[in-house]
């Protein structure tokens, strides 16, 4: 940052257009410093032109279309998100509602209510283009490409950022399922929360 001596400048239209100018560096400074800076949404955006991972699990391709961390959305998010065959997300709990709408491809939903001490055997939903899913709150559930070609599903979610709890198997104990937040692609954009000082 550019920092002037005090009186450098007369109070002039030179001066006010320079220290504007120099209002205007300083928050482009920051804002190229912060790896995941929240300046909204554009009313109309190619999907295409957004980043794309597969957060080290193979088989997995995720856009986040409109995040919490990402866009500063409040109520919902949304992900495109790609699943070549044979892959699977982890089997996952919630305390979010969750929507797929499956764009492409066909798989399965395995889907288990959330009662005594762990998810138990799930229930198999066949999925297919133009199906949609809509996974309850705290339900064990885990979607997996068991087509032969790839799964697209756009997926809504309320609440976010969302905290998931992972499971080994059907039978994992829901005290020994592991916690994960912010979950992969919130990892670069959660600020770490500013400590009250006295």
């Amino acid at each position: 940052m550019i920092v002037f001596p005090i009186g450098s400048f007369s109070s002039s239209p030179i001066a006010a257009v320079i220290s504007g100018v120099l209002v205007l560096l300083s928050c482009f400074q920051a804002t190229l410093g912060a790896p995941c800076p929240i300046n909204g949404l554009p009313i109309v955006r190619n999907i295409s032109d957004l980043p794309q991972d597969n957060y080290g699990r193979p088989g997995l391709s995720h856009i986040t279309v409109a995040g919490a961390l990402l866009h500063g959305m409040k109520e919902v998010e949304i992900w495109l998100q790609t699943f070549a065959p044979g892959s699977e997300t982890p089997i996952h709990r919630h305390s979010c509602e969750e929507i797929f709408v499956v764009l492409k491809g066909s798989g399965t939903l395995y889907l288990a209510e959330t009662h005594e001490s762990f998810p138990g055997k799930p229930i198999e939903f066949p999925v297919f283009a133009n199906s949609t899913l809509t996974i309850p709150i705290n339900d064990a559930h885990q979607v997996k490409n068991t087509g032969h070609e790839d799964l697209q599903v756009l997926v809504i979610i309320s609440r976010p950022p969302i905290k998931v709890f992972t499971y080994d198997d059907w039978f994992m104990p829901h005290t020994a399922a592991r916690l994960k937040f912010p979950y992969y692609w919130d990892e670069q954009c959660l600020q770490e929360s500013q400590k009250d000082e006295l």
